[in-house]
């Protein structure tokens, strides 16, 4: 790390030999998760109502093949290959355009595993995806000043399954697609690989202008080879998950001006899912880990997401009266039925198919080197308990206390009984800044790791058939 308040042990320089605590939290997931089947599979059978065959994934059992899959094995090979020393050596801008590219190709690979109409074009096309509301906003003005009156189920109007789940940002990103001639399934999908692929630009570029510069760099072949891009192509929870990275990587970077368009566009994303309020623990540690300008960057960045809400308010949409009668819908379908004792732990067996496997030995190794560092200096002379632990912030860094925040914030979506089966995507945003913690992991082990995560993927998109 470059940042001056780097912790002596510098992410990535940790020995190489194999750790068993590594191999202990690994066996707890592979526990965890077969667990997971194996319960979901019984309760299937009894004819409990998970609504997921494959649980804990939403899909159904199918192995298969697909033209993608030679392509999709080449893209792991080469990441897996060469992908860590072209992190640590090229050029960063360079670095940065290949990542991006390698994730979009990696994304499309792995979803023309089923096919370019069943892996891509016709994916956000059946009756309970945005599309299907698209032909029918012919006013948007009209759209949002009427939303929350058609976000209640049985009645004529009322809003197909994933429309009335999210705030209008969601359906409005599809409305503007179809304005600018880019409508329909193929250009919806691509547009989901396109700007979701972002994640492996956004995230590191908010890691280097945290002073991480080296773990920037370490993050990003796991950031490629994300296990989630099974679901980024072709779900909208792709865009969603570039959105808030892009909002959070423009609070880290550059002045009050940029910190306010970061803001506005976590605003925006408020406006794409009700739980993206949990963000607000991201954008809060993002601030506090910044170098210079702290109170004037929040000050700004509460003012875009004010200017944004209250866009939307003066448009007819309230947020808070949508979530009311979100919650409400929500009790109208599935989760009526899903069991909430499943679902709690479950959903974390389904978070690791999408983080990966290396996801807790990678958390194991960030916490253990966090209770490893000495407190910040001078800490018992300090009076007031805020400035203290404004100095523990800062000590801990960005790859410590991301991922943490990042892991908060799931905590509180799965406690909530909000998020019961799914959230292999609807967790995306927050999985992305749960793999900064690979930054903690031995440079020596980093390809055996980047191997396992390639194998979850194809595995997942091999066996399942996956639904968004």
């Amino acid at each position: 790390m470059t940042s001056t308040t780097a912790p002596p042990a510098t992410p990535g320089r940790t020995p190489t030999r194999r750790s068993p605590g590594d191999v202990l939290v690994l066996g707890v997931e592979v526990a965890l998760l077969a667990t997971a089947v194996l319960v979901g599979a019984l309760l299937n059978a009894r004819g409990t109502g998970l609504y997921a065959d494959a649980a804990p994934l939403y899909g159904t059992w199918g192995p298969h093949v697909g033209w993608g899959s030679p392509a999709a094995l080449l893209v792991a090979i080469a990441v897996v290959g060469w992908g860590t020393r072209w992190a640590r050596t090229a050029r960063w801008g360079v670095l940065l355009v290949t990542g991006w590219m390698a994730a979009v190709a990696w994304t499309v690979a792995l979803a023309l595993v089923d096919g370019w109409s069943t892996g891509l074009a016709r994916r956000l096309t059946p009756q309970a995806e945005y599309l299907h509301e698209v032909p029918g906003v012919t006013d948007i003005p009209a759209m949002l000043a009427g939303f929350t009156d058609r976000i209640l189920d049985f009645q004529p109007d009322a809003w197909s399954t994933h429309t009335a789940g999210h705030p209008p940002g969601a359906l409005l990103i599809f409305v503007w697609l179809d304005r600018v001639g880019l409508g329909g399934g193929a250009a919806a999908g691509l547009a989901c690989v396109l700007v979701g692929a972002t994640v492996a630009v956004t995230v590191p570029v908010t890691l280097r202008a945290l002073g991480a510069a080296d773990a920037a760099r370490a993050v990003i072949p796991f950031l490629v080879l994300l296990p989630g891009a099974v679901w980024v192509g072709a779900s909208a929870d792709g865009i969603f998950a570039a959105v808030v990275a892009a909002g959070l990587a423009l609070l880290a970077v550059g002045g009050r001006a940029t910190a306010a368009v970061g803001g506005a566009m976590l605003g925006f994303a408020l406006h794409l899912s009700y739980g993206f309020l949990l963000v607000g623990v991201l954008a809060l540690t993002v601030l506090a880990l910044r170098r210079t300008h702290r109170w004037g960057a929040l000050l700004a960045a509460c003012a875009g997401v004010a200017a944004v809400t209250g866009v939307f308010v003066a448009a007819g949409f309230q947020w808070w009266v949508g979530y009311q009668l979100v919650v409400e819908r929500y009790y109208q379908g599935w989760a009526a039925d899903r069991p909430y004792g499943y679902w709690v732990w479950a959903n974390l067996a389904a978070l690791l198919l999408s983080a990966g496997p290396v996801l807790g030995p990678a958390l194991r190794r960030a916490l253990v080197a966090r209770s490893q560092w000495p407190p910040p200096r001078g800490w018992r002379a300090v009076g007031r308990l805020a400035m203290s632990a404004a100095a523990a912030v800062r000590g801990a860094g960005p790859t410590v206390l991301l991922p943490l925040a990042a892991g908060v914030a799931v905590l509180g979506a799965d406690l909530s009984g909000l998020s019961k089966a799914e959230v292999e995507r609807i967790w995306l945003p927050f999985v992305v800044w749960l793999l900064v913690a690979t930054a903690w992991l031995p440079a020596g082990s980093r390809r055996w790791w980047l191997a396992g995560q390639a194998a979850t993927a194809l595995a997942v998109n091999h066996l399942l058939w996956t639904v968004s």
